[in-house]
Formats: C-alpha cells, sequence, structure tokens
C-alpha cells in the first residue's frame, strides 16, 4: 500500500476517534449538566465530522489524478491535441486580436 493510503487511512482513523470522544463529551456534560463540557462535545464532534470529510475528498481528487495520469499514458497524441486546443482557446479569451486601423 502506498505511503499516502496509509496515511489517509490513519487520517479517518484519527477522526472516527475524535468523533466518538465527541459523543462521549457531549453525554457526559449533559449528564453533569455541565455545558462547557457540551460544547467541547460538540466541537470534537464537528472537527472529527470535518476530518473525515476532508479524507474522502481526498481520496476522490487522487483517484480522478490517477485517472487523468493513465489518460495521458495511454494516449499521448490525444492528450497534446486537447491541451493545445484549450491552449489556444485560453489565448484567444485573455489576448483577443486587436483590429488593424
Amino acid at each position: 500500500m502506498a505511503k499516502d493510503k496509509i496515511d489517509n487511512i490513519e487520517n479517518k482513523i484519527e477522526a472516527k476517534a475524535r468523533d466518538v470522544q465527541g459523543h462521549v463529551k457531549d453525554a457526559a456534560g449533559g449528564l453533569t449538566g455541565d455545558i462547557g463540557l457540551q460544547a467541547d462535545g460538540k466541537f470534537d464532534q464537528f472537527a472529527g465530522h470535518v476530518q473525515e470529510d476532508f479524507a474522502d475528498l481526498y481520496e476522490e481528487g487522487e483517484s480522478a489524478l490517477e485517472k487523468a495520469v493513465t489518460f495521458v499514458r495511454d494516449k499521448p497524441l490525444l492528450s497534446l491535441g486537447i491541451v493545445s486546443v484549450v491552449g489556444v482557446l485560453l489565448g484567444w479569451l485573455f489576448f483577443p486580436r486587436r483590429s488593424g486601423s
């Protein structure tokens, strides 16, 4: 397994642990009437969810990048043609021709 994938799995495990820790703090704060502990628990839950969502986005981006690299490797001439057309279109958009006076 690649190091990035292992790091991403570890990141997801940390996120889940933080979420569980947040639930425990929230429940303990609710039982004891400690609003600060409850708020801290809600924050930990939120942070855990955000961390897990970020890990999922990283996986999706990595997958898209792998697909793009495979496409370029399999069809280099078509890739070069696509990049050339996009470059010309961007050139026309950003540097329009000036009419000769």
